[in-house]
């Protein structure tokens, strides 16, 4: 993959923009830039100059991060500045750097948020739904004209709370990005493979499980593909790590400009590459000092990783 900036395909995220408070081995981080939309957007915004953030935050936020947002090249003219506080997640991981718990959850103005999209961003032809509520989800989906490829994400809450409600926004979506936990309660089935079988039969075509430190598996009519997750030294904060895989996935597909199954997998790759740079410093400074010689070079270094010979018996 060589890489250079492509303003193929438009790419929409909805989602969170917060301010996080991250506690663990290496200290206590607070009033970080957070939420799923941001992750994704920045993510992304190496590969396409053409990605837009739909959201909503409060007084409080930083204009800074907005600045940030726009010196990116991403389109910031979705994010609403409301009267009220912004989404505020505080989470503190174990030494193992991968279980946590949820300290605190504060919605602010995020739990009045109602997606409202301008003519440009109607014409999006990638979208991608960060994790809330299907009824939004859903409302996104009524707004957008012809997009050629909708991505989901969803999380516990909703597959509880809302299963009716997710259940008919998933008939409308083409691929579902979630974790291997979150796979597992929407099918019932512990096992991965069937899980994404059951899941594949509610409506999407193909399904992406993000397992962490383990990688992520692709699931679709034609098969599957695993993607290891790049062995990293030092990990500091994995609370995007997820939503950074989803915006290297979907801005390398608006990068190659099709979506043949070799073009997915590749992209499968790319979002390991891109959530491997997120984990390793606090809240998106680990996306912030990137240059495309160091997304390629990792790149590169996934190849060798999976390399290998086949044998013949």
């Amino acid at each position: 993959m060589i890489i250079t900036r492509s303003a193929n395909r438009s790419l929409l995220v909805v989602g969170s923009v917060a301010l996080d408070d991250v506690d663990g081995p290496f200290g206590l981080h607070r009033d970080q830039l957070g939420g799923s939309a941001s992750f994704f957007a920045a993510a992304a915004s190496f590969f396409t100059n053409r990605v837009s953030i739909i959201a909503v935050v409060g007084n409080d936020f930083p204009d800074q991060h907005i600045e940030d947002f726009v010196g990116r090249g991403i389109d910031a003219s979705g994010i609403e500045r409301a009267d009220g506080s912004t989404f505020r997640w505080v989470g503190k991981y174990d030494s193992d750097m991968v279980s946590r718990e949820t300290l605190d959850t504060q919605l602010g103005v995020f739990g009045d948020f109602q997606p409202t999209l301008t003519a440009d961003h109607r014409r999006a032809e990638l979208v991608f739904l960060g994790n809330i509520d299907p009824v939004l989800q859903r409302d996104v989906l009524d707004q957008v004209t012809a997009p050629s490829l909708v991505c989901a994400d969803t999380m516990n809450f909703w597959i509880t709370g809302k299963r009716d409600e997710l259940l008919r926004t998933l008939e409308r979506v083409d691929t579902l990005l979630i974790n291997d936990e979150e796979a597992r309660l929407l099918a019932d089935d512990h096992n991965l493979i069937r899980a994404a079988a059951k899941i594949l039969r509610m409506g999407p075509h193909s399904v992406v499980i993000k397992r962490g430190d383990a990688g992520a598996l692709l699931v679709y009519g034609g098969g599957v593909f695993a993607a290891p997750a790049m062995p990293i030294e030092d990990v500091r904060d994995p609370t995007g790590a997820g939503d950074s895989f989803a915006g290297g996935f979907m801005g390398y597909l608006a990068y190659a400009g099709n979506l043949e199954p070799d073009t997915i997998r590749t992209a499968m790759i790319t979002g390991s590459v891109m959530a491997s740079f997120s984990v390793e410093k606090f809240s998106l400074g680990g996306l912030r000092g990137l240059d495309r010689e160091a997304i390629q070079q990792r790149f590169d270094a996934f190849a060798e990783l999976i390399r290998f010979e086949s044998i013949s018996l």
